[in-house]
């Protein structure tokens, strides 16, 4: 199967659910929200899905498949039916699983019995936007797992990485981006600046970790002139910001 997502750092979307509620001003112009009010649906109910959810067993070649972009599989609302995601990890050993939560302080007390020192195709990561949302390092990094990842998305000001060096070198992977949205209306976007990305890159690589700049963002978009109004296409960057690496020794599709 190939690739169907336009997400440029994964392979496959795996929802296996629909629905989230915000922790804070990070999640002010969530897609999943303005994709909620386009086809009318509860955006604060957390729904199990049901065609998609068994979905990895479906994908025969090795991927990197994102855990899930429409939901966050930590939300206390999805409880009830986490363990059928993990068995369902568990019996694809093939695929890498990305999963990204807003939830950090709920990783340990919901991770399965056999999880040891990390599933071998699992990695996990927090989302990150504004300084108030750093504090969701800190119970990333005491979790142990094979991979551990920041996705400093979307950024909306400048983030202050002044951070003691176990902490970074403990983060293994960045994916930094831009907000994107519209000029005006519920789903705008919050302007970013170059600078702000090169300085979350800096502090990564200069630890010897691995980048991936996703996008630029709409603001920069516009202000740069660029054909992608999401600011996306790597090609029509400067080349210092043409960085998307994979965590050292993960660079395969195959995780």
């Amino acid at each position: 199967m190939s690739k169907d997502t336009k997400i440029q750092w994964t392979d496959h979307t795996w929802n296996i659910a629909r629905g989230c509620t915000k922790v804070d001003e990070d999640c002010k112009f969530c897609y999943m929200y303005r994709d909620a009010n386009r086809y009318g649906y509860d955006a604060k109910a957390v729904i199990k899905t049901k065609t998609v959810f068994r979905l990895p067993l479906t994908i025969k070649e090795p991927s990197k498949i994102f855990v899930s972009s429409l939901t966050d599989v930590f939300h206390p609302d999805c409880d009830s039916f986490r363990d059928e995601m993990w068995d369902i990890i568990r019996k694809c050993p093939q695929h890498t699983f990305q999963i990204l939560t807003k939830r950090p302080d709920r990783i340990k007390d919901h991770l399965p019995e056999d999880w040891g020192p990390g599933l071998d195709n699992v990695w996990l990561g927090t989302s990150i936007g504004s300084n108030k949302g750093m504090k969701r390092i800190y119970p990333l990094i005491e979790t142990p797992a094979k991979v551990r990842f920041v996705s400093f998305e979307p950024i909306w000001e400048r983030i202050d990485m002044n951070l003691d060096i176990s902490t970074l070198i403990a983060i293994d992977w960045a994916i930094i981006g831009g907000e994107s949205g519209n000029d005006t209306g519920k789903y705008r976007y919050r302007p970013c600046q170059i600078g702000w990305i090169t300085e979350i890159a800096d502090a990564i690589t200069g630890v010897g970790n691995s980048v991936f700049i996703k996008q630029l963002g709409t603001h920069l978009s516009k202000e740069m002139k660029l054909k992608d109004r999401h600011g996306g296409d790597i090609s029509e960057w400067p080349g210092y910001l043409q960085i998307r690496e994979f965590p050292k020794g993960k660079e395969a599709s195959n995780g």
